[in-house]
């Protein structure tokens, strides 16, 4: 029988928390339904812009918008922008249109001005959604809209992590940024995604996460000694 690994609770309470972002106290935000989802917007302005964005982004659900629609409802949602710039939604709608705009090698030349563009949008949904503390309670609208632009940020730095392996990057905010440094802040954003409760993101946080990848090898590598000895060990008996 192969010797046990006893581990102190400290030590067992930090490999939980790498390899299960729901295990963390803080994991989890507060959420607050009675809170307004924009607080500095009157509703009667509100009820206004969210018709506006509907109409917005009505042609663009469907399986393959035409340029067109995609460039028209990039304007829309520009408009609604200019008329109120702390409306985060639209921000997330434009940068998803954005994405829709752009062809594959999504990094390359080319599309330099739209992705420094897509990347904007989604900074800026995040920071006019994101609450004043991290322990501030949040709306159930909050809750959605971070979720969504934390995880297209993180599929984003995963597809240039891509990219970077391939060659080095000259476009757009991940500009000169190694795979590595391009993996570690996926992360980062998939933590927070599934943190504001998506799913996918979650379990990718997981995946990705350096420390827990480091752990990882290290057991492995303990456990391949440990047999290693106990292989010694039997060998030596016999």
């Amino acid at each position: 029988m192969m010797p046990s690994i006893d581990l102190t609770s400290n030590d067992a309470r930090v490999l939980t928390a790498l390899f299960d972002p729901e295990s963390s106290p803080n994991s989890t935000p507060k959420t607050d339904a009675s809170l307004p989802p924009y607080p500095s917007i009157a509703s009667s302005t509100l009820s206004t812009l969210r018709a506006l964005e509907a109409s917005a982004i009505r042609p663009l659900n469907v399986p393959h918008p035409s340029a067109h629609a995609i460039q028209t409802a990039i304007s829309a949602l520009t408009d609604i922008i200019n008329q109120e710039p702390t409306y985060a939604s639209a921000y997330a709608n434009r940068a998803q249109a954005r994405r829709l705009a752009l062809c594959d090698p999504l990094f390359a030349h080319e599309n330099a001005t739209e992705v420094e563009a897509l990347f904007a949008d989604l900074d800026a949904c995040i920071t006019h959604a994101s609450p004043a503390s991290p322990i501030s309670p949040v709306s159930p609208h909050q809750v959605r809209l971070l979720a969504a632009a934390h995880t297209h940020r993180g599929y984003l730095l995963m597809k240039a992590a891509t990219a970077a392996q391939e060659s080095a990057l000259l476009v757009g905010p991940v500009r000169a940024r190694t795979k590595d440094e391009l993996e570690e802040q996926a992360s980062r954003e998939f933590f927070l995604g599934g943190r504001y409760g998506d799913r996918t993101a979650r379990e990718m946080s997981v995946r990705t996460n350096p420390y827990a990848k480091m752990c990882g090898a290290i057991v492995k590598e303990a456990m391949k000694k440990e047999r290693e000895e106990f292989m010694g060990l039997n060998q030596g008996m016999h």
